[in-house]
């Protein structure tokens, strides 16, 4: 089996990640937090751990991570928690776990162009700014720092940088990024960044975070979730502070000590070089198919590349690379705004998406069989 599906996942997981997962179901699967016996204590440490590896990598302090179960949960707490009335601003790209929870939030919900035709730089930073200004004021505004269905990619910390200034927070979905591009909280000028860990952090299913900035712990925020953390358990709100002022029962251990694991194992440079000479290839492949490929923004070198094939739906290609053992995704990926914003058409488009342990064996293989598709 080929696996060009990590956009959704990635698969294969590193072995140290099912190691780690399973020494803690095996030898000391305790519930953090709520008791002082050993097994407990061994299961908080390996939780805090955790905590510590996701402050190191995205520019944040241990305290300040919060553990979700996905990126939908923790967009949905971030943006929930913050939001009190009035606009939200998203990109044009964004998935359905910003654009579901934001319009569930506000009837005036509005969308900025990411003029995903123009090369990145100034002048494209320049133009996205100039359309969030446009449809300013705006009480929150979210968006995602690289598309999952075209590897475009944001002017994150100019974003922000025009939040802080007009105090608006600023909360950016690294469902795609995290892994694979620099994020850094403090830098970027993000107030809450939701990034998943079963994705480009090699973790598992069932764990997630939220990273916040010393200026997102200080903006007022609603609890989300109210419940049992083993902390001033004789008090009838929440604990005021984070961590525990959003995580409420039991955390997913044997998922957050594999995603320790995938941390460790990272290295962020030579997997996006990695990924990116993939792409290159299977570009090339597919441009010498001719005009029977259409290629969606294939200058925006990345993990993706979506394409279409003349004649075909992209669900019947998906069947026969299925049928040849490919794994990829087609459809509209849960983001019917970025293929809208793309114009690829009534049946959404295929994406392919690259992950560390892809070879350029299976991107030959792939493109052997799409050769075939007539």
């Amino acid at each position: 089996m080929i696996y060009f599906d990590n956009a959704a996942t990635t698969f294969p997981k590193p072995l140290s990640v099912e190691r780690r997962a399973s020494e803690v179901i095996r030898r000391w699967g305790g519930n953090p937090g709520r008791s002082a016996h050993s097994l407990s204590m061994a299961a908080e440490a390996e939780v805090f751990a955790c905590r510590s590896a996701l402050a190191g990598l995205f520019g944040s302090a241990p305290e300040r991570v919060v553990f979700t179960y996905n990126t939908t949960y923790a967009l949905n707490m971030a943006m929930k928690s913050l939001y009190k009335f009035g606009r939200i601003l998203i990109s044009d790209l964004e998935h359905n776990s910003v654009r579901r929870p934001a319009a569930a939030l506000t009837a005036d919900l509005r969308t900025f162009d990411t003029h995903p035709e123009l090369p990145d730089g100034d002048a494209r930073t320049s133009a996205i700014l100039a359309s969030i200004r446009e449809q300013l004021p705006a009480s929150l505004i979210v968006c995602t720092a690289a598309s999952n269905v075209c590897g475009v990619t944001l002017p994150i910390r100019a974003i922000g940088e025009l939040c802080r200034k007009r105090n608006i927070p600023f909360i950016v979905d690294g469902a795609q990024a995290a892994g694979v591009l620099p994020l850094d909280v403090e830098a970027d000028n993000i107030d809450i960044l939701c990034v998943p860990g079963h994705k480009g952090l090699y973790g598992l299913q069932g764990s997630a975070a939220m990273i916040f900035s010393e200026h997102g712990v200080s903006l007022p925020r609603r609890t989300f979730i109210e419940g049992g953390n083993g902390v001033n358990s004789l008090e009838v709100t929440m604990p005021d502070f984070l961590p525990e002022h959003d995580e409420g029962g039991t955390l997913a251990v044997p998922a957050i000590a594999g995603l320790r694991a995938g941390i460790e194992t990272l290295n962020i440079d030579a997997i996006r070089i990695h990924e990116t000479s993939l792409f290159r290839r299977l570009r090339r492949h597919l441009e010498r198919l001719g005009e029977r490929v259409t290629l969606y923004v294939p200058e925006w070198e990345g993990s993706i590349l979506l394409f279409n094939i003349a004649g075909k739906s992209s669900a019947e290609v998906s069947g026969v690379l299925n049928k040849h053992g490919i794994c990829v995704r087609s459809g509209f990926h849960c983001a019917p705004l970025a293929h809208k914003r793309l114009s690829t058409g009534t049946d959404g488009a295929v994406r392919v998406s690259f992950g560390r342990f892809n070879t350029v064996g299976e991107v030959d293989r792939l493109a052997e069989v799409l050769g075939t598709i007539r």
